[in-house]
């Protein structure tokens, strides 16, 4: 053998060797000890259902070019259990791919498996199906949610417990519940967190995370008390050593270089310049980070969450996770990535040369796409479930998506419609014809009708547009008209609901679509690309509702704002003939619209 053949040879089997080995990873008294040596974590969150399986490679990459040695992420019960019982873990639901995957590319991870994430995500993680089961509390020591908690991180343990670092794998650390301490204080109820996941097979380094004013509240004694949201050294440092006898390491498991958006309000961005200082103070003093977001992504589906309280209106977050964060929604760099890259090199150890930072992605226009074959929604219907009084999501077994209510009442009346309890938004219509939209964001639960004479027929179209994900009312959380429909102060009984969930996408029926009835319909069309690339639907002439492009649902739109465009990953694009889907529920006229080559995300139309 030649020597140069040889010292391949040599490399090769020298790298194989390093990448199968077992590694230590624990608690020093002012660092992590990666192998018995300190180790500095600067991490990036990534959540995989964000982000297309086609592109979690490029996005590490991009992570590595940043200088992140680790990547963050939640594990999400409503996309794993969707349905009791159901497991999902493959497609863009493969967690253990993608841990695997960053294993493969040389980054450690830190995981979040905690049956609540908050995250903006529907439910702060937890699957609708949970309401069903009458007297159980989540976030509790109900026996009903323990068993159902404990039937769910057995089988997260099954898929990712092999990967942790102690079993040769990459995974770093484990988070139990998350930001307990703004919610309660039971040390039991931690505890029996603790045990869950080790019995799951998380036998590895377990942590809690809480923002300072609950950090007591959420810490139990033994473990890591990591801190969100504050990054001033000499305060972490204080934090920490009062909860954990005086001693490190000292991690911020939520370091937040921006913020997140909801309907109806300003697009939140923040200038890296208020940032580099702190990124710098905080990697110099040894404090290990996590960016929340390194990279957001896109809330698809019908997946994002919402907020609420007893001072602030109930507030749904936009489909876009955009975060202003270092990595933009579409995956490239943006100069706060270049900006923090520059500030992370100058703590790496001696000698590292990071990546070259990949080109921008490859955009690309569409011209106009005609979506001329379309159906009311009263062509989508599927067989009702009759009732005495209205049906909740949950009663009818539906996760997302939309309902139709229907009864008959006499008319040649005046009267006042008020559905108690809406959640969350109702198209009113009225013989087939749209009189009325109703909001829970701005408490409009009525409307003043003028019924026409004789028997009249009132439908209902009502949207979950989130569960509350963080607070208070995170225990009541059903989807639809929750209590009851009251005209002229009396309750309206006899009704019909159907579910129209969309999980699976609904064939166009021969129909027509009555000009003046506006009310909500189903668009299909296609055009055809000769490349692809990635693009923006620009949505900024319709109204509201859901798009699908090539089966893959996109997220919602709105013309409230501020977001005004989908973005559509070049990975779901094809050459040749690509199909579209939109279901618009107040503009049914438009049929038109295009893909250009930027986002939207910051225009406001108030009062629409």
């Amino acid at each position: 053998m030649k020597k140069t053949g040889f010292i391949t040879l040599l490399i090769v089997f020298s790298h194989l060797f390093s990448f199968a080995q077992q590694h230590t990873f624990a608690l020093g008294d002012t660092a992590f000890l990666l192998d018995g040596k300190p180790f500095l974590m600067i991490s990036g969150e990534i959540h995989y259902p964000r982000v297309p399986k086609e592109c979690w490679r490029d996005r590490m990459k991009m992570a590595k070019a940043m200088g992140l040695n680790t990547i963050g992420t939640y594990v999400f019960w409503n996309v794993h259990e969707p349905e009791q019982g159901r497991y999902e873990f493959s497609g863009n639901n493969d967690i253990a791919a993608f841990v695997k995957m960053a294993k493969e590319e040389g980054l450690w991870v830190v995981l979040r498996p905690s049956p609540y994430v908050c995250a903006e995500w529907e439910f702060g993680g937890y699957p609708y199906w949970l309401q069903e089961i009458r007297g159980l509390k989540v976030r509790s020591k109900e026996p009903q949610y323990l068993a159902a908690y404990k039937n769910y991180i057995n089988a997260v343990g099954k898929q990712l417990s092999p990967l942790l670092v102690t079993h040769g794998g990459n995974i770093l650390m484990v988070q139990i519940e998350n930001e307990y301490g703004s919610y309660s204080d039971d040390k039991d109820y931690l505890d029996v967190n603790r045990r869950m996941f080790i019995e799951a097979g998380f036998d590895g380094l377990l942590y809690t995370c809480d923002p300072k004013a609950a950090i007591k509240n959420g810490h139990l004694p033994g473990l890591l008390p990591a801190i969100n949201g504050v990054d001033d050294p000499i305060q972490v440092k204080q934090l920490i050593n009062e909860n954990h006898g005086g001693k490190g390491p000292y991690y911020i498991a939520e370091w937040y270089p921006a913020w997140f958006d909801w309907w109806g309000t300003k697009h939140h961005t923040v200038p890296y310049q208020q940032y580099l200082g702190k990124l710098d103070s905080v990697l110099a003093a040894g404090i290990s980070i996590n960016m929340y977001m390194f990279h957001g992504g896109t809330t698809r589906g019908f997946m994002n969450g919402a907020n609420a309280n007893d001072k602030d209106p109930y507030e749904p977050q936009i489909s876009s996770y955009d975060y202003d964060a270092p990595l933009d929604e579409a995956g490239n760099a943006t100069e706060k990535f270049m900006q923090f890259r520059q500030v992370i090199a100058r703590h790496l150890p001696a000698g590292t040369v990071l990546p070259e930072v990949p080109a921008k992605r490859p955009v690309i226009t569409i011209p106009e796409i005609r979506l001329t074959a379309a159906n009311s929604v009263f062509d989508l219907l599927p067989k009702p479930v009759s009732s005495v009084t209205p049906r909740t999501f949950e009663d009818l077994h539906q996760a997302y998506g939309w309902v139709l209510y229907s009864t008959t009442l006499q008319g040649g009346r005046k009267g006042l419609l008020q559905l108690k309890e809406l959640r969350d938004y109702c198209i009113v219509m009225v013989n087939g014809k749209r009189v009325g939209v109703l909001d829970r964001r701005s408490k409009l639960d009525s409307i003043e009708l003028q019924l026409p004479a004789g028997k009249v027929k009132l439908d209902l179209l009502v949207e979950n547009l989130g569960r509350i994900n963080f607070g208070p009312y995170l225990l009541s959380n059903r989807k639809g008209i929750t209590e009851k429909v009251l005209f002229d102060h009396k309750a309206l009984k006899g009704w019909r609901q159907y579910g129209l969930p969309f999980d699976h996408l609904p064939q166009v029926k021969t129909g027509v679509v009555k000009a003046g009835a506006n009310v909500p319909v189903y668009r299909t069309g296609t055009f055809t690309l000769e490349k692809t690339g990635d693009t923006w639907l620009d949505l900024s002439n319709w109204g509201k509702g859901a798009v699908w492009i090539n089966g893959h649902h996109l997220g919602r739109y709105w013309q409230v704002g501020p977001q005004q465009t989908i973005y559509v990953p070049a990975e779901w694009l094809k050459a040749g003939k690509n199909d579209i889907a939109v279901m618009e529920l107040t503009k049914p006229e438009q049929e038109t619209l295009q893909g250009i080559d930027h986002p939207i995300l910051d225009v406001l139309n108030p009062g629409m």
